[in-house]
């Protein structure tokens, strides 16, 4: 698939993505980190259990390193069995790293009918992984704000990618004055534009400041990436990072 080339107008960031820096196999952009490359010894370095109001589960974490389904190499398989029946929160796993803004990057395979999981932005914010359901809280939703074209989605025991730039709420004298905003490409197409993110859904479960005034009660603390474990055999690689300083700017890129 050819995309064409991408640009970026932050406040205080420049950068220009070019047709490899989005999609499924994109290689990391200049100054990004590789927070998941298909290791065993990555996985336990930069990663954790997050320890919600319901972990049930115990480090050293439980998912498993197997072999890519569709090419070489291996992968991450969410696979912890405390999760089972759809109990998220009980072993997601989050980037012992916390971030602010930043672009994200992540590519994700759901081998059965109605695999599910999900990717949080700062372990509050969740970007749907879920088989079959085209709804604001299905496949690639902006889970609960905005729904995403299903036709986007390659289907199941595909590899498909999420590419993102998200920045995260802004506060004076601690109360928030901007609400988080996302953009996000799936498999090379712009389904969100600056999208506003009203609050965490979920509840106190489903990520940090959740039990926080029904949600709304975002804090101004920074959160890792993690990636929700639904009791479904679902798969994850290629997962990288960069920092950014968008300042009042928007996320459009």
């Amino acid at each position: 698939m050819k995309y064409k080339t991408l640009a970026v107008f932050l406040l205080s960031v420049s950068s220009v993505f070019s047709a490899e820096d989005i999609g499924v196999e994109a290689k990391p952009i200049e100054g990004a980190e590789v927070i998941f490359d298909g290791s065993r010894e990555m996985l336990d370095s930069k990663w954790t259990y997050w320890e919600g109001p319901r972990f049930a589960s115990s480090l050293p974490i439980k998912w498993k390193i197997v072999e890519d389904p569709v090419d070489e190499g291996t992968v991450l398989m969410t696979d912890d069995p405390v999760a089972a029946g759809g109990k998220y929160g009980t072993a997601d796993v989050v980037t012992k790293k916390k971030f602010t803004d930043f672009r994200l990057h992540i590519e994700f395979l759901i081998t059965n009918k109605g695999g599910n999981s999900g990717v949080y932005l700062q372990n509050r914010f969740e970007i749907q992984v879920l088989d079959g359901d085209k709804t604001k809280h299905g496949m690639a939703a902006v889970i609960n704000e905005k729904a995403a074209p299903y036709e986007t989605y390659n289907g199941l025991r595909k590899w498909n990618a999420y590419d993102m730039v998200f920045r995260a709420a802004r506060f004076e004298d601690g109360k928030m004055v901007k609400k988080p905003q996302v953009t996000i490409y799936f498999n090379g197409v712009k389904i969100h534009q600056e999208v506003t993110i009203n609050k965490v859904w979920g509840g106190p479960n489903s990520g940090i400041d959740g039990g926080n005034d029904n949600g709304k009660g975002i804090t101004d603390q920074a959160g890792g990436i993690k990636l929700q474990c639904e009791g479904h055999d679902v798969r994850y690689r290629n997962i990288w990072i960069k920092e950014l300083e968008i300042g009042d700017g928007g996320t459009d890129f």
